[in-house]
């Protein structure tokens, strides 16, 4: 049987029909698509100008069905499931990006850095530092360094810290001595509660050297030299504070009276007391000046005198308490109730406020206990500020 050549000649318009009404289905359907994705996202984007995150959500993820390729729309997403708390779900966007093949190398590591956040905002830290040391190199290396010091921080774990707070101050990121110091200190503190006080002046003479205007390090000092019995030097460390960092002075005074006395030198601590008192009036000091004059054998008048002396200078009701405590009432016999109202009232004058959160505590603190901030408490009670 012999092949008709007329039926391939027939067959040629016809399969070119077909493949030609095949194009423009798809590009028909290739435009309609296209269509709704631009449609998905700008109703998802006018969601989230009117603060309607779960319809921006719903209208995102819409768009990504239809356009799975555009890595915006995934950043997107992945952003607003960590807004609003759903960090498995933003860690699945994530991950899902970091998977594809032709991921360019900015788009991964924003994806990588977006990944770490959404590890550190769901408190899985170790994940967290991991993928935060995973950008080393990259254009988040800064974001991801502060971000990893905080991890530290909060875990405590300050050997790490102490390097991170190294490089970053090496890359010339900021002034992070002060931050060392504290770290050195921590450190330090550990060692002495173990018993371990070599150990702990060796740090604690590294954070002095690292920060010698951070007053910390000085008096954790001073009081590790006055408990191994070197009082001397002890006092000539402590000393310094008022050359060093004079607006810290106020926190030294108990340690720099004791260890004044078991050096022998009260004469030169009443000396710096009433210099800085002099200079910058202080409740702290003033206490200071009064005990000293106290605790000598012969006082030349009343001691309580300071208090009046500053009250010509200020107005202080702690100071007017203070005073009052010692003196003789013309009835005599409701003294105790006056006082212990007076005292009841100045309690919350004397507390330490944080100058970041408000934080208020009756101790002075290094690091809030609230937000946690470095070096924010002042030196000085509420009252003063």
């Amino acid at each position: 049987m012999e092949f008709d050549f007329a039926w391939i000649l027939l067959g040629l318009p016809v399969a070119f029909m077909l493949g030609w009404a095949a194009s423009r289905f798809d590009l028909h359907q290739l435009r309609m698509e296209n269509r709704r994705a631009p449609k998905a996202y700008f109703k998802g984007l006018n969601y989230l100008l009117n603060e309607q995150q779960d319809q921006a959500i719903d209208a995102f993820i819409e768009a990504v069905r239809i356009d799975p390729d555009t890595s915006e729309l995934h950043f997107a997403l992945g952003n607003l499931f960590r807004r609003r708390g759903e960090y498995d779900r933003a860690v699945r966007v994530h991950e899902h990006l970091l998977s594809r093949g032709d991921l360019n190398r900015a788009d991964r590591n924003r994806a990588k850095h977006a990944l770490a956040l959404d590890f550190l905002k769901a408190g899985l830290l170790d994940r967290a530092e991991a993928a935060l040391a995973d950008l080393e190199g990259t254009p988040f290396e800064q974001q991801a360094r502060l971000a990893r010091l905080a991890i530290y921080e909060r875990s405590r774990e300050w050997p790490q810290a102490t390097t991170i707070a190294r490089k970053m101050q090496a890359a010339g990121q900021g002034d992070f001595s002060a931050r060392q110091a504290h770290y050195l200190c921590e450190q330090a503190q550990a060692h002495a509660a173990a018993g371990r006080l070599a150990q702990a002046e060796m740090l604690l003479r590294e954070a002095l050297d690292a920060a010698p205007q951070a007053p910390r390090a000085r008096i954790e000092l001073a009081r590790l030299l006055l408990q191994g019995s070197k009082s001397q030097e002890a006092f000539d460390t402590l000393a310094a504070i008022e050359r060093q960092a004079p607006m810290a002075l106020p926190l030294a005074v108990p340690l720099l009276i004791e260890t004044g006395q078991a050096a022998g030198r009260q004469a030169e601590v009443s000396t710096l007391l009433r210099d800085s008192y002099a200079h910058t009036p202080s409740l702290d000091v003033l206490d200071g000046i009064v005990a000293l004059e106290q605790a000598l054998p012969a006082p030349g008048q009343d001691a309580r005198m300071w208090y009046v002396r500053h009250l010509e200078r200020e107005p202080s009701l702690v100071a007017a308490a203070r005073w009052l405590a010692g003196e003789k009432l013309e009835h005599e016999q409701y003294h105790a109730q006056v006082q212990r109202a007076l005292d009841h009232a100045t309690r919350p004058l004397t507390r330490y406020r944080c100058a970041a959160c408000g934080f208020e505590a009756r101790q002075h603190f290094w690091q809030c206990p609230g937000c946690q901030t470095w070096d924010s408490y002042p030196a000085r009670r509420v009252e003063e500020l």
